[in-house]
């Protein structure tokens, strides 16, 4: 158990060195495509969840990041690189809702009735609208600031924290027992209570009132509920190709799909909501 762990602090330390740097100080178009090239990586690994071989994956991969940076390439503005910040372009909303309109009611609908991955096209497709939006909400929410993207992914990690703890303490009900036996509605419920505290803890210690309190509870509370189907859907689609993790690149912590699976349905969501509201101050 001792050097597993080692294994994994080790990993943490080496991710961190390597990340908050870029994080604080590249240009914006160096950052994105810092981001699309982690990115590529994890569509290297989903096309282990579509069975691809291994030459195919690192055609997967490559195009997934080369297409990443063909756009922050060619629309340098969109992703705030350019003189002036017009990230609310009309393929930028298309890309979030499509995202969210996945994430909230496809997926749920997904976990239901535990459908298996489609191979070929559709698969391919569906990664495309797992990825790419979540490129895209790295790159954009880093114009708000790098520690506003770092409190966006908090938001993750407090849910993800909270439901360890209070699904180890009160734990009974099971949330989904066929595809992650581990989590409970006991679990759920202390994510919500976790990020609503976390999220009122900013909004007084950092004077952030973007939108009324009921509707920043209501939000975060969404947000959270987003973030457990993204993680259950990458449970699912992982125990439904026979795999623990979905790589090895990160020892100790598996792939890069198992460190961003409750990103990939909750960043591009918050993406969203931030430009409606950016857009309604404007």
């Amino acid at each position: 158990m001792l050097p597993v762990l080692k294994t994994r602090v080790i990993t943490a330390l080496v991710l961190l060195a390597l990340v908050l740097p870029s994080l604080f100080f590249l240009p914006q178009i160096y950052w994105a495509l810092l981001v699309a090239a982690f990115i590529g990586v994890g569509a290297w690994e989903w096309g282990s969840l579509l069975g691809f071989a291994s030459r195919g994956r690192l055609v997967l991969g490559g195009g997934m990041a080369g297409l990443c940076a063909a756009v922050a390439l060619s629309f340098p503005v969109a992703i705030g690189a350019g003189s002036a910040n017009a990230l609310a372009a009309p393929w930028v909303f298309a890309t979030y809702a499509v995202a969210a309109g996945f994430w909230g009611v496809l997926v749920p609908l997904w976990l239901r009735a535990k459908w298996q991955l489609p191979r070929g096209l559709p698969g391919l497709i569906i990664g495309l609208v797992v990825l790419f939006p979540t490129w895209l909400a790295l790159v954009q929410l880093r114009v708000a600031g790098a520690g506003v993207l770092l409190a966006v992914l908090a938001i993750v990690w407090m849910a993800d924290v909270a439901a360890y703890f209070s699904g180890k303490a009160f734990g009974k009900h099971k949330l989904a027992p066929s595809i992650s036996p581990g989590k409970t509605w006991e679990g759920a419920i202390g994510a919500g209570v976790g990020v609503v505290l976390y999220g009122i803890a900013l909004r007084l210690g950092f004077s952030f009132t973007p939108v009324a309190l009921p509707l920043w509870v209501l939000a975060l509370l969404a947000v959270t509920a987003i973030s457990i189907v993204g993680d259950l859907y990458e449970s699912m689609l992982k125990r439904q190709a026979g795999i623990k993790d979905s790589s090895n690149v990160l020892p100790g912590h598996g792939g890069v799909l198992d460190r961003i699976d409750s990103l990939t349905s909750t960043l591009p969501v918050v993406a969203l909501l931030w430009l409606l509201v950016l857009r309604g101050q404007g």
